[in-house]
């Protein structure tokens, strides 16, 4: 979005009143701006509204400063301040929709861009730009109709392809993601990171020799974007190129001492190496560095529990927690460890989150399933393990660990079915000394029930 001067010229040699006062601070704010020093800018904007609220271009000039500041929610205030003095000027409408949809008031941002459409249907950013807001609300059919849309008036458009290979990144579609981001690159060489976008997509496609390439040509373009050196130091990380990952994060804590996410890997780097030590010390200063930071809660109980340190390692995955852990693993792992303390409350808590992110994970049922059993929540353990056997059958090491929990519950029909099932589904399926078990301990208690009957019967 372009700065708008919003001013007339004026005689050099004319007496300054007021509002001349007003044009020269608009004409610094927009210099400043311009220079990226957003914060002045910002002073000097404010001087001239001071003189000249009524001007609807300083309103918008304000808004694009503060947009610049990430101060979303105020500028969504000034857009409206602009368009109180020009209700159908749309590039500020545009604007408006753009930082509703930056604020998730996805409703709003889809009723300004209809609010353009009908003004000027041949306006194509109100096309271009609902393809991001679509996308984040998860309607990629919509998403690729306003693509299409777009396309009928600038076929030419870079950041159209950029936010449609965005929809297509989200749905694991990199391929096409690629194709997007490349036609992107063609129209506009000098995108901000259209590399790593790139690289980002054939990393996820498992093809590391172009990923490591797209991202070289990201840092020869770019060398000092954080973001990248980041992402290329987890990139190292994952394909076992330890001192390059070192490298990288080390980088980053040259300029920004207190990166809390490049100290906390350089952690997962001495954890890898079998120092758990230092480890500890790096993951407890990335949590001081970074407060809201994933990751290092999780190691620190994991460590405290590896150590016999059962209270310390609770708090640590409670306060993990307490973070809105998304990725499935984490949470499976902190449930298993909260199991294990023996805070079935909590484990439960995570088992329950997982089934919601991967309803069709098998194991994680019968994990939950064992906690309830351990809560003596039979009825509900039950059915969470037929249903974890229902959606893996032929996993022969969820099926005896569903009969043992079976048979903690004193079920051995239920145990011998789950057995029985299991040996169908796998022919070379063994239970090993389970199944001896729940035979055995059925045999007991038919004859606990014979020698019942034969006490009735003889000393009635």
């Amino acid at each position: 979005m372009n700065f708008d001067d919003g001013i007339e010229p004026f005689e050099q040699n004319a007496e300054f009143n007021p509002w001349d006062r007003a044009e020269q601070n608009a004409v610094k704010a927009f210099e400043l701006y311009d220079n990226g020093r957003m914060n002045e800018a910002l002073i000097a904007i404010n001087e001239a509204l001071n003189i000249n609220p009524a001007n609807d271009r300083w309103h918008f000039n304000k808004a694009l400063t503060l947009d610049a500041m990430d101060r979303f929610d105020e500028a969504i205030e000034e857009f409206r301040l602009a368009l109180e003095l020009n209700p159908n000027d749309i590039e500020i409408l545009n604007s408006l929709a753009v930082d509703y949809t930056r604020t998730g008031q996805y409703d709003l941002s889809l009723s300004i861009f209809e609010q353009i459409e009908k003004i000027n249907s041949d306006f194509e950013p109100c096309y271009c730009n609902r393809i991001i807001t679509y996308t984040e609300m998860g309607d990629h059919e919509t998403a690729e109709q306003m693509f299409y849309l777009a396309q009928q008036i600038n076929e030419r458009c870079p950041l159209c392809f950029y936010n449609i290979g965005n929809s297509f990144f989200i749905r694991g579609n990199y391929k096409k993601a690629v194709w997007c981001w490349e036609r992107t690159a063609i129209l506009e060489p000098n995108h901000p990171q259209i590399n790593y976008r790139i690289a980002q997509s054939y990393w996820n496609l498992g093809d590391n020799k172009m990923a490591w390439q797209y991202f070289i040509e990201e840092l020869r373009n770019n060398p000092g974007d954080k973001d990248v050196i980041f992402d290329f130091g987890l990139f190292h990380l994952h394909s076992g190129n330890i001192a390059c990952a070192e490298e990288k994060f080390n980088r980053i804590l040259e300029t920004e001492p207190d990166n809390g996410g490049a100290v906390f890997y350089l952690g997962e780097i001495e954890l890898n190496r079998g120092n758990p030590k230092n480890a500890e010390k790096h993951y407890r200063k990335a949590m001081h560095f970074n407060h809201n930071l994933a990751g290092p809660r999780f190691r620190l109980g994991q460590l405290a529990l590896q150590q016999g340190r059962k209270e310390e390692a609770f708090g640590f995955l409670a306060s993990e927690l307490e973070l809105d852990i998304q990725q499935s693993r984490i949470l499976l792992s902190i449930g298993l460890m909260m199991a294990e303390l023996g805070r079935l409350d909590h484990a439960v808590h995570c088992f329950l989150r997982v089934s919601e992110l991967e309803p069709s994970n098998g194991v994680n049922y019968l994990y939950l399933a064992k906690s309830l059993a351990l809560r003596g929540e039979y009825d509900e353990s039950e059915q969470f393990l037929d249903y974890a056997i229902e959606l893996e059958p032929k996993n022969p090491a969820l099926a005896v660990e569903a009969a043992r929990t079976h048979l903690s519950m004193g079920n051995l029909q239920k145990a011998h079915l789950v057995l029985t099932i299991a040996r169908q589904e796998n022919k070379d399926f063994s239970c090993g000394m389970l199944g001896f078990s729940i035979r055995f301990k059925t045999f007991l208690s038919r004859a606990r029930e014979k020698i019942r009957y034969l006490l009735k019967r003889f000393f009635r």
